[in-house]
């Protein structure tokens, strides 16, 4: 485990705060908040971090891995045909399906409210376009005017697990035919 060096008029400072002498688990906190750290575990959490990683040697051109399991609970609330059937109760698979919804709607195409709601219409079967409007917006997949009159679909990178979805709803689609 690395060294750091505290600061020693913060560690002076902590010290005299206290009206008594303090434990071995008050001064390692007192030690790693000199030392910048929020208290002791957050020192080893983050020690242990920046080990950890260099020791698997990760670089940033790694390509991130697709969670499978998320993509399997998540292809659940698709039919055949590979609509949403249902809006899932988590969170982390509500954000996958609206990345599938913003992979389903063309790039550099304005739409009106009405244009949207119906464009999103065909892809879901539950019958709630605005909550699917909003939940674009809110996770920054769609840009829309403040008045609600023009929606735009934000490009950005997706992440793995979307092209795992869309293989596999391929590969449902093909099986259902």
């Amino acid at each position: 485990m690395p060294i750091f060096l505290p600061s020693q008029r913060s560690l002076r400072e902590q010290i005299g705060k206290l009206d008594h002498k303090p434990s071995h688990v008050e001064m390692l906190n007192l030690l790693s908040r000199a030392g910048g750290y929020r208290n002791y575990q957050h020192f080893r959490a983050t020690i242990t971090t920046a080990d950890t990683l260099d020791e698997w040697r990760l670089e940033a051109d790694t390509a991130p891995v697709a969670n499978e399991a998320r993509v399997k609970k998540t292809i659940r609330v698709f039919d055949v045909e590979g609509r949403l059937a249902r809006w899932p109760g988590k969170r982390s698979q509500q954000e996958l399906c609206l990345w599938f919804l913003w992979s389903k709607i063309p790039a550099d195409r304005l739409f009106s409210e009405r244009q949207i709601s119906e464009y999103l219409d065909r892809l879901h079967l539950f019958g709630d376009p605005a909550l699917l409007r909003r939940d674009l917006v809110d996770l920054g997949l769609m840009r829309r005017n403040r008045d609600g009159s023009d929606y735009r679909r934000v490009e950005r990178e997706p992440p793995p697990e979307l092209a795992l979805l869309l293989r596999l709803l391929g590969q449902d689609r093909r099986k259902a035919a």
